[in-house]
């Protein structure tokens, strides 16, 4: 198996396969266009032309970044994609942003060890981590 690593945003059917692939919910194409459009780094994993993984930087550069979409078609997991793409993920932050930036994820269930090898560190309880997933209602006025 030869993988190829790029420096490159995934496009928006490549993305929304590999969301397909590891069973997260669909998003809307002009969604993920928009989405992919601010992107401050991209990883994407390519087997031949088939795309098998990839990783995204977003955030501000400056003062805040979050490492999202770190994503492996299950098929190839277990394999040590997960890890090259943070890998390069790692090495844009240390290299490219600046020397004292926030770097925050969120991670998917049972992966938090996969992370902690980075040097993320789970949130204490008395200072949890929030999020909302906004969905509006399109059918109302």
């Amino acid at each position: 198996m030869t993988l190829r690593y790029l420096y490159q945003t995934p496009n928006v059917e490549e993305y929304l396969e590999l969301r397909t692939a590891v069973g997260w919910r669909s998003l809307p194409a002009e969604v993920v266009e928009a989405g992919m459009k601010s992107c401050l780094f991209s990883v994407c994993v390519y087997e031949g032309e088939n795309i098998v993984g990839c990783g995204r930087v977003i955030g501000d550069g400056a003062i805040y970044v979050y490492i999202q979409d770190v994503i492996v078609r299950p098929d190839y997991q277990g394999q040590g994609i997960g890890r090259q793409i943070m890998v390069h993920i790692m090495d844009f932050i240390y290299t490219r942003l600046p020397d004292e930036i926030f770097v925050g994820l969120m991670a998917a269930k049972d992966v938090a060890d996969f992370y902690k090898k980075f040097g993320f560190m789970e949130r204490p309880p008395d200072r949890p981590g929030m999020f909302a997933v906004i969905e509006k209602d399109t059918n109302t006025a």
